[in-house]
């Protein structure tokens, strides 16, 4: 196995690997660090380059065969979030006793949702494409942060309450969700 790779020393006080998208591997390593020292590291990590080599490899294969989503579709896809999303979230913070600001709805590439500090509510429509247990997980964790705008122990109280289900169809949306980035020309 290839495992030839950069490194990079910085003021850093670790040291790590980073899988390029090519298939390429950096070290990133403090200064002092040594070549033998990173090149043990790498060695140390030879199954895990492998893994992330090979899950690459499957993923390039998964999005040539995947159907791409038409702009009309998107255009659908959009028109249906702008009804369903908001009808959930009026359901959810009712019985949260919550008020929120704006909903704004997008296809993007790195967010399901998230909640500003202004109370304003963004939501990816590619949640049209999941259950709709999905999209309710995103919006009660979402509505949940205008109560606890972080992820402490507090905040995953709120959304179990109002949630119990939330750790099946968060995981399930981690699992699942690069096929509809992908479906949607977001992710290779």
């Amino acid at each position: 196995m290839d495992l030839s790779y950069t490194l990079i020393k910085s003021k850093r006080k670790t040291i790590s690997l980073e899988m390029k998208p090519d298939g390429s591997l950096i070290v990133r390593a403090p200064n002092r660090t040594t070549k033998s020292e990173a090149d043990a590291f790498v060695k140390k990590h030879e199954k895990w380059v492998e893994n992330h080599r090979k899950k690459m490899g499957e993923r390039k294969a998964q999005a040539q065969s995947v159907q791409r989503l038409t702009q009309a579709e998107l255009l659908a896809l959009g028109r249906l979030a702008k009804k369903v999303i908001p009808e959930r979230v009026a359901y959810y913070a009712k019985k949260m006793n919550v008020e929120y600001g704006r909903i704004t709805l997008r296809c993007q590439k790195t967010r399901w949702g998230s909640c500003s500090t202004k109370k304003n509510l963004n939501f990816n429509i590619l949640l049209m494409l999941t259950p709709i247990e999905v999209l309710d997980s995103v919006v009660v964790h979402e509505l949940c942060h205008l109560k606890e705008m972080n992820h402490s122990a507090r905040f995953y109280q709120q959304v179990y309450a109002v949630y119990p289900d939330y750790d099946r169809w968060n995981r399930w949306l981690k699992e699942h969700g690069g096929e509809f980035l992908m479906r949607a020309g977001l992710r290779d």
